[in-house]
C-alpha cells in the first residue's frame, strides 16, 4: 500500500475482474452499484455487505476485487467497458490527475456531510472534491511481545534501531533453539513486495520531508536519497534475520501473516488491517515505529494515513451515482455494517461509523499522546507508482541474491535516479 500501496494491503483470494458483465437494475430508476474494490483482504466481506444491500434496499451491488498490484491496469480496462465502475478508488495525487476527469465532485453530497475529517480528502487543481478517505490506516513492525520475552528480551529494549537490532540479531541466533525467528519472511512478489518498497520506503521519503521541514503537498520532480542508509539499516535486519534467507525472497510463496500467527516469527512488517486477522492467535500483538537509526528516532511514531478513497464515477448515469453514494452512507451509518467495515478495515473517519476496536491504531494514538511524531504517508507521491515499484522489486531482487556495494548501488539508483525519470514519465 501498498502499495501499498499501496500499494496498497495484503493480497489474497478474491474475486477477480473480468468479462463484460451487465449490471441488473433492482427497479426501473433506482439505479445499482458496481464497487471496483482496491483492497483484496476485505473481498469477503464486501461480497456479504453486497447481499445484505440488497435483502434491505432491494438495489443490486457488485463488487468486483482486483488482484494485488494490479489496480490500476483493471480499472483502465474496467473503464472501457460498457458498464464501468460507479465506486472507484482514488488514492494520491497521481491518480488525480489520471483519473480526476472520470470523478463526481463529491462537495456537499450526502456522503461527504458525513465525515468528521477532510484530512483524507483528494483534491484536483481547481479544488474539485474527487475522492474521499474511507479507512485511516497505520504501518510499521507488528511484534509478538510474548516471543520478545521467550528470547530474554522485554518491549522497552526496542525504542530505537540499535535497541531493535540487537534483540532481532539475537532471536536469529538462537532461532533453532527458540523454536522462531526474528522476522517474518521479506518476499517479493506482486503479494508481498509492495511493503517494501512502498510503505517500508515511506521512511526515507518522510525524514527528506522532515529535513526539509516542508511535507509534500505534491509529488516532487526530484529526491535526494539522503535516509537511504537508513531504510537499508532496517532493510537489512528484515532479510538477514528471517525464516527465509534473502536468496530465496524472489519467487515469494511465504506467507509472512501465517507465520506471524503461528508463531514461528517475532516481528511482522505490515498494517493496521492485519489486526483482525493477527489477534485471533496473537491478542497482545503491538505495532512499533520503523526504527532505522535516525537521530531522535526515539520519538518517532507509526506511519499514519490513507490510500483508501472513494470516488464517484461522473461518467455513469444520474441513477446510478444516486445509488452509489446511498450505498456509501449506508455502510457508514448503519450500525451493523459501520462494524463489520470497522472490523476490517479500522477506523472509518465517519461521524456516525463504529468505534474502532483495532489494537495497532490505539498504539498510533499512544504514540501520538506520549508527543511522538507521526510519519504521514509522503510514499502517496511516488510517482507512475506500478513502473516505480517494478523498478525497485529488481533492483532489491538483485541486492537480495547478492548483497554487494555495487547491489546497492542499483537500488539507490531505482530509488532516485527512478523517481525522476517516473516523474518525467507522467508529464509526457
Amino acid at each position: 500500500m501498498a502499495g501499498s500501496a499501496l500499494a496498497g494491503c495484503n493480497g489474497g483470494e478474491a474475486s477477480q475482474a473480468g468479462g463484460d458483465s451487465t449490471k441488473s437494475e433492482a427497479a426501473a430508476g433506482t439505479g445499482s452499484v458496481y464497487w471496483l474494490n482496491f483492497k483484496p483482504e476485505i473481498d469477503e466481506t464486501l461480497q456479504n455487505l453486497a447481499k445484505k444491500y440488497k435483502e434491505a434496499k432491494g438495489v443490486d451491488v457488485k463488487v468486483v476485487t482486483a488482484a494485488s498490484g494490479t489496480y490500476i491496469t483493471t480499472l483502465t480496462a474496467e473503464m472501457d467497458k460498457s458498464n464501468p465502475p460507479t465506486l472507484f478508488v482514488i488514492r494520491n495525487q497521481q491518480d488525480v490527475k489520471d483519473w480526476g476527469d472520470f470523478a463526481l465532485d463529491l462537495t456537499d453530497t450526502a456522503i461527504a456531510k458525513e465525515l468528521n475529517t477532510d484530512a483524507y480528502n483528494r483534491t484536483d487543481a481547481d479544488g474539485k472534491l474527487v475522492s474521499i478517505g474511507y479507512c485511516y490506516e497505520c504501518y510499521g513492525i507488528i511484534v509478538n511481545p510474548d516471543l520478545i520475552e521467550k528470547a530474554g528480551h522485554t518491549m522497552d529494549e526496542i525504542k530505537n534501531f540499535d535497541g531493535l537490532k540487537t534483540v532481532a540479531e539475537d532471536i536469529h541466533a538462537k532461532a533453532a533453539e527458540l523454536g522462531f525467528d526474528a522476522f517474518s519472511s521479506s518476499d517479493m512478489d506482486d503479494s508481498s513486495s509492495w511493503r517494501f518498497t512502498g510503505h517500508m520506503a515511506n521512511l526515507e521519503y518522510f525524514y527528506e520531508e522532515k529535513a526539509a521541514g516542508k511535507t509534500w503537498t505534491e509529488c516532487p520532480a526530484t529526491i535526494t536519497g539522503d535516509y537511504l542508509p537508513n531504510y537499508k539499516n532496517l532493510y537489512d535486519l528484515c532479510i538477514n534475520n528471517s525464516l527465509t534467507a534473502p536468496t530465496d525472497l524472489s519467487a515469494g510463496g511465504h506467507n509472512a501473516e501465517e507465520e506471524f500467527k503461528e508463531g514461528k516469527a517475532a516481528f511482522f512488517v505490515n498494517g493496521s488491517w492485519e489486526y483482525a486477522a493477527v489477534s485471533e492467535t496473537v491478542p497482545n500483538a503491538v505495532m512499533i515505529p520503523y526504527y532505522c537509526g535516525v537521530d531522535g528516532e526515539e520519538k518517532a511514531g507509526l506511519n499514519c494515513g490513507t490510500e483508501n478513497c472513494w470516488a464517484v464515477n461522473s461518467k455513469v448515469s444520474k441513477e446510478d451515482q444516486q445509488a452509489t453514494i446511498d450505498f456509501m452512507v449506508w455502510l457508514v451509518t448503519d450500525a451493523e455494517a459501520s462494524k463489520t467495515m470497522v472490523e476490517q478495515l479500522g477506523v472509518m473517519p465517519y461521524k456516525n461509523a463504529a468505534e474502532s476496536t483495532n489494537g495497532f491504531l490505539k498504539n498510533a494514538e499512544q504514540y501520538t499522546n506520549d508527543g511522538c511524531y507521526v510519519m504521514d504517508w509522503a510514499t502517496n507521491y511516488q510517482p507512475n507508482v506500478d513502473e516505480y515499484r517494478k523498478d525497485l522489486v529488481s533492483a532489491l531482487n538483485a541486492y537480495n541474491a547478492d548483497q554487494t556495494d555495487d547491489n546497492w548501488a542499483k537500488v539507490k539508483e531505482a530509488f532516485v535516479d527512478g523517481w525522476a525519470k517516473q516523474y518525467e514519465a507522467i508529464k509526457e
